[in-house]
């Protein structure tokens, strides 16, 4: 009985030592979203109620929130984030674990997300794998002037350019900067860095385009001045530098990337928003980039259930910011002012719960913290087009190119 007595400790030590050590250590993915700021993020916490109702999104929801419904924190999957006030100057880092307030950092309210909260989620679901996210995220900057790449030249429209002097691709140096900071010592951000195995810079995702979409690009026809849409062939051209250029500096040749095609308005947007997204999309349909760069329209994920009840209930708020106008101009005070206008909103909320339904009082209440050029802050939203990031990020890897 005595050897069998020492075969079974060896046997027992044998499965300790396999069940503890990892079978395979791998290099620490690492993956950069970049961005103006929808990629910062505005969908506040209290928005996470409608992705829950949804059945659509409810296993998201299952996702995002622990077990007693609050955020949930991500054990394996940190992040480094350079940010922006709100003007969009570069006032701040912060890092840790991924969770719920790595969205924009000003007027945060409960809590807010961007597309970052689920990328992370659902990379690590689909990697099970340790994940460093590098967000660089700044409100109000386009590609033409802010994210200027080096190998773009000057801005060839003078008044332009003069306007832009000392600010021209000020935002590609502070992007690159900050990354490569981070990875020359990853284990600053991600304590359990293992340096013999290293990191695998593994993806890129930008999401932007706004202030392009309103910028100074000339009209298509001239004579028809704002009739016309604009010719935003120059940001096609801006955009296959930025990647080129990104892939040069940091070292990697056909480094993933996902653009987020701007989806502000939904599939029914106007004339000069499909040609804007057009232009946006184009780099990726191109023989260079095929396999290796790859469109999400995030238009599909565009709340247009908000559409319809902010719609319904805009007479009545309309109404309420007239009788609160009125109010101040009776040179009250502040107490009575307060008192007033809480009489006036609770007023108007009665009239609000005759005209919509409960459903709609709920994504009223629930689904909306910002306005539309932020995609209405909506957690639903911006949830979905993270986790579409993703899974078009793993599936390029995979498989090559694919346009959800």
């Amino acid at each position: 009985m005595k050897p069998l007595r020492i075969n079974l400790t060896i046997l027992l030590s044998m499965l300790a030592v396999a069940f503890t050590t990892p079978l395979q250590a791998k290099p620490l993915k690492v993956f950069i979203l970049c961005g103006q700021s929808n990629m910062e993020g505005h969908a506040q916490t209290k928005t996470f109620p409608a992705i829950a109702k949804d059945p659509k999104t409810a296993d998201m929801y299952k996702e995002m929130v622990d077990a007693d419904g609050k955020p949930v924190v991500c054990g394996d999957v940190w992040i480094a984030y350079s940010y922006g006030d709100f003007s969009g100057n570069p006032v701040g880092k912060r890092s840790g674990k991924l969770t719920a307030g790595f969205g924009s950092q000003h007027h945060i309210g409960t809590g807010k997300i961007g597309p970052e909260f689920t990328f992370g989620i659902y990379i690590h679901k689909i990697l099970n794998e340790p994940v460093l996210l590098i967000k660089d995220a700044w409100g109000g900057k386009s590609l033409m002037v802010d994210f200027r790449p080096p190998s773009a030249g000057e801005i060839p429209d003078e008044k332009v350019r003069e306007k832009a002097k000392g600010k021209t691709g000020r935002y590609y140096k502070l992007l690159i900067e900050h990354v490569k900071k981070v990875l020359a010592d990853p284990k600053k951000v991600y304590p359990d860095y293992n340096a013999k195995e290293g990191f695998e810079l593994a993806g890129f995702a930008w999401f932007q385009g706004f202030n392009d979409m309103v910028g100074p690009y000339p009209r298509v026809d001239a004579a028809k001045g704002k009739k016309s849409p604009k010719d935003f062939s120059e940001y096609s051209r801006l955009l296959s530098c930025f990647i080129r250029d990104v892939r040069k500096d940091l070292s990697v040749a056909n480094l993933p990337f996902v653009i987020g095609v701007m989806g502000v308005g939904g599939e029914t947007a106007g004339e000069n928003t499909d040609a804007f997204r057009k232009s946006m999309a184009a780099p990726a349909e191109t023989d260079e980039f095929k396999g290796n760069i790859a469109n999400v329209f995030t238009a599909k994920y565009w709340p247009t259930e908000l559409d319809a009840v902010l719609a319904k209930s805009k007479p009545l708020k309309s109404e309420l910011s007239s009788k609160k106008k009125e109010l101040k101009k009776q040179e009250l005070n502040r107490d009575d002012l307060r008192k007033q206008e809480a009489k006036l909103t609770e007023l108007m909320r009665r009239e609000l719960e005759k005209v919509l339904t409960d459903d709609e009082l709920f994504l009223l209440d629930n689904g909306i913290s910002n306005q539309g050029f932020h995609y209405y802050g909506s957690a639903k939203c911006l949830g979905q087009i993270g986790k579409a990031f993703a899974e078009t990020l793993i599936d390029l890897k995979k498989n090559g190119r694919k346009n959800p």
